[in-house]
């Protein structure tokens, strides 16, 4: 019974919600992850402008993510962490972003995940120095696509959604087949 529960368990579908944010343009992907299957459910962009107050573009971004979580019903959040580069004010901005969705997830209690840019690239290419065109074309391969996710931002989020999906799992301590020693000292409540 126990093992069928487990098998149960690992063919549930896992819907990802991926971002990439930014203050003019956020890429969004859904990956749909049933054990190693993907399947890639929706993506595109959110384009709150270059012109608007940054109050107005943070709540077109909330606004459009939350209808976004509300239409499609994700279990994860996975986002982008923030580049900083050489611009401390652009920074500043990507984080407001990001924080706008994290509070979303926080607050629809998802499972939320940050990656590095060069974490995403290692777990969807296999090296993370990859080409932004190297990581484009193993989200078309890996979700099936007959074409390159457009514009570049979608694509970029569907890769962070494969990050998560592709990540090495953890058996959680509970999960796995305990020793002899390991039953005796959990019996004693040690463990």
């Amino acid at each position: 019974m126990g093992l069928k529960q487990t098998n149960r368990q690992l063919k549930e579908t896992k819907r990802i919600l991926g971002i990439d944010p930014g203050t003019v343009v956020t890429g969004y992907g859904l990956v749909d992850a049933q054990g190693s299957r993907l399947a890639c459910v929706a993506y595109g962009v959110i384009r709150p402008g270059r012109k608007g107050m940054m109050p107005d573009r943070l709540a077109t971004i909330y606004r459009d993510i939350e209808d976004l979580i509300s239409r499609y019903d994700p279990h994860v959040l996975a986002v982008e962490e923030a580049f900083y580069g050489d611009n401390p004010k652009t920074a500043i901005k990507l984080g407001q972003a990001r924080g706008v969705i994290l509070v979303l997830g926080a607050l629809h209690g998802l499972e939320i995940a940050e990656y590095s840019p060069r974490f995403i690239r290692q777990a969807v290419v296999g090296m993370g120095s990859a080409t932004k065109a190297q990581v484009q074309y193993m989200v078309t391969r890996v979700l099936g696509l007959s074409e390159v996710p457009q514009p570049a931002d979608a694509g970029d989020a569907l890769a962070v959604a494969l990050c998560y999906a592709l990540r090495p799992r953890k058996i959680k301590p509970e999960d796995r087949r305990l020793t002899r020693a390991q039953r005796q000292l959990r019996a004693l409540g040690v463990i």
